[in-house]
């Protein structure tokens, strides 16, 4: 968990679970880049994007729809995550979106 202020947190949860509704994860990254909390989910959701244009992309064979059942799952979970003030790393998205410098 990066430290970060309490105020940080609170002042910042709808950005954070904007972060994992599809393109809104730009609201974050554009307005919010001050905010680590925000940050934090906009780097994860960001990565839930990109993972839900390959599935989009795969959404003709069956690997798709699998993906598509995960991608909600995890979502869900951001969200979840990001409205009580967590700092929880998806599995496998937490690690890829720990890459983003920015």
């Amino acid at each position: 968990m990066p430290e970060t202020s309490s105020r940080d947190v609170e002042e910042n949860k709808i950005f954070a679970v904007l972060s994992y509704l599809g393109i809104l994860v730009v609201v974050p990254l554009l307005a919010k880049k001050d905010s680590k909390f925000a940050m934090f989910h906009a780097k994860q959701g960001l990565v839930l994007l990109i993972a839900w244009v390959i599935a989009w992309l795969l959404s003709f064979v069956f690997i798709g729809f699998i993906l598509d059942i995960i991608l909600i799952v995890f979502s869900i979970w951001g969200i979840v995550n990001a409205a009580t003030g967590k700092w929880t790393k998806l599995p496998l998205v937490g690690d890829l979106a720990e890459k983003f410098k920015f």
